[in-house]
């Protein structure tokens, strides 16, 4: 049977579902898992194409709906270094899967083979696993199909965390090169995060337990398995893992996990934690992690993604200086627009390191870090982590020490590039990372809180009948259409004292976030909820 009829014959069995319109986002392909079997399909089909384009490489390609209720799924594909896929194949990704038929789907592979000059004889390399949705196993079937119809060659990891999938891909890439990542199986993953964690507490330990809601997803059993690493508490950090239930789907992500603690702002409801304890909850896929905890009074405290980046910042800038690399290395911070404004101010003024805004999504942030010789980027979601180039690598293992103290931080900082996933936002790495700063600062979750007071904010979620009618520009701060929203929402804004708010549509759903902040918590909120009207008003059919 010709490569043409093994594809058409399967992509019989998973037809197009009428009326139903793809777009590949900033998280891939996300909705409910009923209309995702032929979207799999296709995207195994891209994978296969990606592969062959870089040689043979292996690509990743993960199966999660991440935050999302239990009934969603979703599909992004992983590149060669573990990093999202190059933005200018996610057209390719989106004709794919809106393709009307068996033969147009045929007929994209063949012009993709000749317009990106991919050599078809180049054999194929694909892995790919899921979370612990219940439709995770039919969607791996749908994608085995587009692997086998291609005689690709593939590895099925089963249940991982997107993160360690990210982690995996990279390392079986750099394997024998001078880049090598670290081994590329599931233990290599727990194994190097655990020996980078016990060279950086080096006799010190964190005082009392940490919490971890692993929002009922595959972080749990995940984070467990880990913990067999890791050196008893007394050694380290104690790690109590709530919110592992992975045998009832329908639990996944329901009142816990990072998008719940962070949208509601307050801790999960199950949450029995005493004030000043440390709480940390990771989302559905463990790619997020927000911390909060409950301060002397029982008031809710949240520490999110600008908390953690501007922690990692502290820290990372603090061991260059000491190591004697204060000169020799850019360190900056990039953010989006739903960073809060006294996490921006207390960068730039008090630790004195440049901040850059980009587009929301880490494929966005991850380019801007990049660009420095190291790179903290951390949406306020809680999805980021630290990157350092190879000059920054070169630089800290080749630095001559010229005190016992330089060595130490030198030790640390060499640990640090070790402990941080530097692929991709990561969970469970980024948990043992805030847990050695804070060792390392003796400090407690208050202390961390005060390090700046965050201005007062709200974020609201709005379902619109087309999220492509709110076009942005200045890195998602402002909206160019529908015309004349931005106006009024400048006018709005203009009312409260520091007042600051925009409107930016999902990447992944018909639906409109708006953000605002302002002076009081009650000014924030009403802030919110006008411009959440301005949002319905100009959203409703019709009106541009």
């Amino acid at each position: 049977m010709s490569l043409k009829d093994k594809i058409l014959e399967a992509s019989a069995k998973y037809p197009k579902p009428e009326g139903v319109s793809f777009q590949y986002g900033t998280a891939g392909f996300r909705m409910k898992s009923t209309l995702l079997d032929s979207v799999v399909f296709r995207v195994g089909l891209l994978a296969v194409l990606r592969s062959k384009k870089h040689g043979g490489r292996t690509i990743g390609l993960m199966i999660t709906a991440s935050h999302n209720p239990p009934d969603d799924n979703g599909i992004k594909l992983v590149d060669p270094m573990g990093e999202m896929l190059e933005a200018s194949w996610e057209a390719h990704a989106t004709a794919f899967a809106n393709a009307p038929s068996d033969k147009a789907v045929f007929e994209i592979y063949e012009k993709l083979l000749a317009d990106l000059k991919i050599k078809p004889d180049t054999p194929a390399n694909v892995i790919y696993a899921r979370d612990t949705r219940a439709s995770g196993s039919r969607l791996v079937a749908a994608l085995v199909s587009a692997l086998e119809a291609t005689e690709t060659k593939y590895t099925d990891f089963k249940l991982l965390t997107t993160p360690q999938l990210h982690y995996l891909v990279r390392c079986i890439n750099t394997k024998g090169t001078p880049y090598e990542y670290g081994e590329p199986t599931e233990q290599g993953y727990y194994k190097k995060l655990a020996a980078a964690f016990v060279k950086l507490m080096r006799g010190r330990y964190c005082h009392g337990l940490v919490t971890v809601d692993c929002a009922n997803g595959v972080g749990g059993p995940k984070l467990a398995e880990l913990i067999k690493h890791m050196p008893p508490p007394s050694e380290g950090v104690e790690i109590k893992v709530v919110n592992d239930d992975v045998v009832r789907p329908d639990t996944l992500n329901y009142q816990c996990g990072a998008d719940f603690v962070k949208t509601q702002q307050r801790a999960p409801p199950s949450s029995k934690a005493a004030p000043l304890e440390r709480c940390a909850s990771f989302d559905g896929d463990a790619d997020r992690i927000v911390y909060y905890y409950l301060d002397s009074n029982g008031t809710f405290k949240l520490l999110d993604g600008d908390r953690i980046a501007t922690l990692a910042a502290l820290f990372v800038g603090d061991l260059a200086r000491t190591a004697g690399l204060g000169q020799d290395l850019r360190i900056g911070v990039v953010q989006t627009a739903y960073a809060n404004g006294a996490s921006t101010e207390y960068i730039e003024k008090h630790l004195k390191l440049p901040v850059v805004c980009t587009n929301t999504g880490v494929k966005h942030l991850h380019h801007a870090a990049v660009k420095f010789d190291v790179g903290v980027y951390f949406e306020a979601n809680g999805h980021g982590t630290v990157v350092f180039s190879e000059t920054a690598l070169k630089t800290i293992e080749t630095h001559e020490p010229q005190s016992p103290a330089q060595q130490a931080a030198l030790s640390d900082l060499l640990a640090v590039t070790e402990l941080i996933n530097q692929a991709v936002g990561d969970a469970i790495s980024d948990l043992l990372l805030v847990e050695v700063i804070l060792a390392h600062k003796n400090w407690g979750p208050q202390e961390w809180d005060l390090t700046y007071v965050d201005h007062p904010s709200r974020l609201v979620r709005i379902e619109v009948p087309d999220r492509n009618m709110f076009k942005a520009y200045d890195a998602e701060r402002k909206l160019e259409s529908p015309k004349g929203l931005q106006e009024q929402i400048e006018a709005m804004v203009g009312k409260y004292k520091s007042g600051r708010s925009f409107a930016r549509a999902s990447g992944t759903e018909d639906a409109v976030r708006v953000y605002a902040e302002a002076a009081t918590r009650g000014e924030a909120d009403d802030l919110a909820a006008k411009i959440a009207g301005l949002v319905k008003q100009y959203g409703t059919v019709g009106r541009i």
